[in-house]
């Protein structure tokens, strides 16, 4: 049985995208209350992978998710696009007419921000999980407030789902990161497989530095799927790259990072795995 790491609670979005990625498997799911406690679970047991959101169409990316990443010296083995889809939900007893009080996480509260609008009878109250909001109401019977969350979420905690799609952005999706310990990774993929890749770099401090990296990119026709950068934290004006790259033959990728390294102060490849 795998034992993956998520953020939340069961019902959850990573709960789900977990679920999906490992269709037809029995998971042993290890629920953390936030990200830094999934790397802990990851270093106590090599063999707990690790499930983390890293970036919303909407939201955005999780800049934070970035830094906890590179410094945990984990590896990405494989990715996962989730459709965010969010539904209201209540206890059996409630209905629409009697709902005072809608409560869920802030992002998933801005996702539902035109349906809210439409709905100023409902005072809204951030909690720290989607799910979570949906376990405390039937927990402690709270008549009158809803949760927005996953509608997988409502059979779990024994909730009456009111209306689904709620969000406003029908076109919303969330990227999963799957992770596991270095010495781990070939078990979980073939690296000749692969056709994706996340990297992180800096550069020296002068002037086309970066455009000399994506000229090389370039000249071994390299895709690059997304770019990130981040300030180093003491250093003025200097940044760290995360950088996506996609790819059709693993051998020119591994030419193109050979060439790029030289170039930069520090490059290390978090991952390559196959692209979803």
């Amino acid at each position: 049985m795998r034992k993956i790491a998520i953020q939340g609670i069961k019902g959850s979005f990573h709960d789900i995208a977990a679920h999906q990625y490992f269709e037809g498997e029995e998971l042993d799911i290890v629920c953390c209350r936030d990200f830094e406690g999934l790397f802990r679970e990851m270093k106590s047991d090599d063999n707990v992978l690790g499930l983390m959101a890293i970036e919303n169409t909407i939201a955005g990316s999780l800049l934070h998710n970035y830094e906890l990443l590179r410094e945990s010296g984990m590896t990405i083995v494989g990715e996962h696009k989730l459709h965010i889809e969010h539904s209201l939900m209540c206890l059996p007893e409630d209905d629409f007419e009697n709902i005072t009080e809608v409560n869920s996480h802030p992002v998933a509260l801005m996702q539902c921000r035109g349906y809210l609008s439409r709905n100023p009878q409902m005072k809204v109250v951030e909690v720290d999980d989607t799910a979570g909001a949906a376990e405390q109401i039937s927990r402690q019977g709270l008549r009158g407030h809803a949760a927005i969350c996953h509608v997988g979420a409502a059979p779990l905690y024994g909730m009456r789902v009111l209306e689904q799609g709620i969000e406003d952005n029908k076109h919303n999706y969330t990227r999963f990161l799957l992770l596991c310990d270095p010495w781990n990774a070939d078990r979980l993929r073939d690296t000749r497989q692969t056709d994706k890749s996340s990297i992180v770099f800096t550069l020296p401090h002068a002037e086309g530095s970066l455009s000399q990296v994506l000229s090389i990119f370039s000249f071994y026709r390299i895709n690059l799927s997304k770019i990130q950068s981040l300030p180093i934290i003491g250093r003025e004006w200097q940044y760290l790259f995360y950088v996506d790259v996609c790819y059709d033959d693993y051998v020119r990728y591994r030419q193109s990072i050979d060439a790029v390294r030289p170039l930069t102060k520090e490059l290390h490849i978090l991952g390559e795995y196959k692209g979803k």
